[in-house]
């Protein structure tokens, strides 16, 4: 029998000099943003992870984004019981912070995770996330 555990994951920031990061409207429930976000395949590095989930998910690459950093510890957080799959109890992450090469940049969401984006306050993001997920926000993009 398989043991509760959490799902390890990535979650990537696109911020401008500004301080606003790019956030994506998920496709399933409207007025609900977040970040790109996906989990560590397996043999896959955190940050292999990071730019593929990025690159699948709104188009972007290193043509587009540099890579300037990453959060120096694991976040986490549970699913309420009604979304848990399995012996899922929820996600850990690490979180890898990029900025755009020009002010040009124009993602390509997925269409199937994500429909639209735009860029937002870190607060006004934390807002719009679901509600398991604002305390990771909180305390990486608010620190």
């Amino acid at each position: 029998m398989a043991k509760p555990h959490f799902r390890a994951g990535v979650v990537t920031v696109v911020r401008r000099s500004d301080g606003t990061v790019l956030a994506f409207e998920r496709s399933d429930t409207s007025d609900q943003w977040q970040l790109p976000q996906g989990g560590i395949e397996s043999g896959e590095s955190p940050k292999a992870a990071a730019w593929r989930e990025l690159a699948e998910e709104t188009g972007l690459d290193y043509r587009h984004v540099r890579l300037v950093g990453e959060h120096d510890e694991w976040t986490v957080y549970t699913w309420p019981k009604s979304m848990r799959p399995g012996e899922r109890l929820g996600q850990v992450h690490r979180w890898f912070f990029f900025e755009p090469r020009d002010n040009d940049l124009q993602p390509q969401p997925d269409g199937t995770e994500f429909n639209d984006w735009r860029w937002m306050k870190p607060a006004d993001l934390i807002d719009q996330v679901v509600e398991f997920r604002r305390g990771p926000y909180r305390q990486v993009l608010l620190g």
